[in-house]
């Protein structure tokens, strides 16, 4: 498998998943990764079971023409029955990744994401009209990102897997919920696109005692603590940074309710919002906009408001700080909802089972 998400450690047990199913897995990852959050580098944090080996990368930090000048030389030492790329068909670390895996006789696919159907410029459409046509299978993350990919020609096998999915040991419900203030939080990166203006806003439409809680790296920080400030409400928003993955169920125990007020935009829309499904297990409320998948990630294990909508959103807040019941039937419906969807365990069988599938 060739994949830079696989550098975050709370990932990981999905790898040890596979490998507990009978694969001969190796893993190929970058010692690091760029975004406009900072550098993500490797973390070693579950590593039962399979190979995990660091391959350089050049471009490191262009999500489309970042590639790996070692790869040949790996697979070669590897000898795969199955390349498992990781990477969108767009992407030059998927051409040259699918190349290399026809030159060994060895069968590929690769993972899409991509919910909106975008006509790419050249040379991008070009590889991938070459990915859809020399791989053996194409995974999707959600079903909009498969109706995308039959779209745009892609006639081959094909299945609805999510990328990752989450340990419900890792990431369980706190023994008991401390008294404090009713605290809003946030993970992820702290862009436009994900709508934390709309949340700041709405938060600053509440009465009474509360606390807003923002973690996470990106290029809008300055500008949402400059809002937070103008609204008056700089004082009960804490800005964490981005945090070490393995911090991160620890965190989640700090909140009574996550948020991911995502805002559609021309060339992007939510693709999934892992952070729904760590708060669902978790046994944190989850509340979300109707952007892209997350009302079906949320299914009714939470709340959803219209995209961009400050009073809904507020509204939806009120009813959470103010209706313990309703908190606590969510708590439920969230930790059943992910049991029964989003763990390592469950996306491994799926994703193995594809890999049997490829080999009848």
């Amino acid at each position: 498998m060739l994949s830079k998400a696989c550098i975050v450690g709370i990932y990981q047990p999905k790898l040890e998943a596979i490998a507990g199913l009978g694969v001969d897995l190796t893993v190929l990852a970058p010692p690091s990764w760029r975004d406009e959050r900072g550098v993500q580098r490797l973390e070693r944090a579950h590593t039962e079971g399979y190979q995990l080996h660091e391959i350089p990368i050049r471009f490191n930090g262009n999500f489309h023409l970042h590639y790996y000048p070692t790869l040949a030389r790996e697979l070669r030492r590897i000898q795969p029955q199955i390349v498992h790329i990781d990477e969108e068909p767009y992407n030059l670390a998927t051409w040259q990744a699918l190349w290399q895996a026809r030159r060994l006789g060895a069968k590929s696919l690769f993972f899409s994401w991509q919910n909106i159907q975008r006509a790419y410029p050249p040379p991008f459409n070009w590889g991938e009209r070459y990915a859809m046509r020399n791989t053996d299978y194409a995974l999707a993350g959600t079903a909009a990102a498969a109706d995308v990919l039959r779209a745009k020609g892609y006639a081959g096998p094909l299945a609805v897997i999510p990328q990752f999915g989450t340990s419900p040991d890792l990431f369980q419900p706190a023994a008991r919920r401390p008294e404090r203030q009713f605290t809003i939080g946030y993970i992820g990166r702290i862009v436009p696109e994900k709508g934390l203006q709309i949340l700041l806003r709405a938060a600053a439409l509440m009465e009474g005692d509360w606390r807003l809680r923002l973690v996470g790296g990106g290029s809008a920080r300055e500008e949402m603590e400059a809002l937070a400030r103008s609204l008056g409400i700089g004082d009960r928003t804490a800005f964490i940074g981005q945090l070490p993955s393995t911090d991160l169920p620890a965190e989640y125990h700090k909140l009574d309710v996550l948020v991911l007020p995502s805002l559609t935009r021309p060339n992007w829309k939510e693709q999934f919002g892992r952070v729904l499904v760590e708060a669902m297990a978790s046994g944190v409320p989850v509340l979300g906009s109707d952007s892209g998948a997350i009302p079906g990630v949320i299914g009714d294990a939470g709340l959803i408001v219209p995209e961009g909508d400050v009073d809904a959103l507020a509204a939806a807040l009120r009813d959470l700080r103010d209706q313990p019941a309703l908190r606590a039937e969510l708590v439920e419906k969230g930790r059943a909802r992910f049991l029964a969807h989003f763990t390592h365990e469950r996306i491994a069988e799926a994703t193995v089972g594809v890999y049997r599938e490829m080999f009848e």
